[in-house]
């Protein structure tokens, strides 16, 4: 009879442990999800502003080796007919450029139907990104 209770004790805190194993790799996993999917938007919208940010280091960089040989920063349309930079063009955002003697900042906008995704991401002669 103490068999019996002992098998039936050790299957009981197996199948605890397992469940306990399963509920944390579950609670790991969503946190991981959140993470790759900030403020709850989609993956396709959290892909579309990484290469945004891409998009404005880009355009920052040329704005920098622009001022190196011209002393002032341009705007955008500026440093795509110079050649510096091809300009981005991405669905859902717009990019513009205010730039003067000794400081700029780029601004995309985004246009699309996600509420959760960042309406205006800016950048500027620091190359400090922001998000709003």
């Amino acid at each position: 009879m103490a068999r019996f209770y002992t098998s039936v004790m050790g299957r009981a805190l197996g199948f605890i442990g397992l469940i306990s194993v399963v509920a944390i790799g579950g609670y790991v996993y969503v946190g991981q999800i959140r993470e790759v999917s900030p403020n709850g938007a989609t993956s396709k919208t959290s892909v579309n502003v990484i290469g945004v940010h891409n998009d404005l280091m880009a355009i920052a960089n040329a704005e920098k080796r622009y001022w190196v040989t011209h002393a002032k920063y341009a705007q955008l349309e500026e440093l795509g007919s110079n050649g510096d930079i091809a300009v981005p063009t991405r669905p859902d955002y717009a990019y513009s450029t205010v730039a003067g003697d000794n400081n700029f900042t780029i601004t995309a906008t985004y246009t699309g139907v996600d509420s959760k995704a960042p309406r205006r991401l800016t950048i500027d002669e620091t190359m400090t990104l922001s998000s709003e």
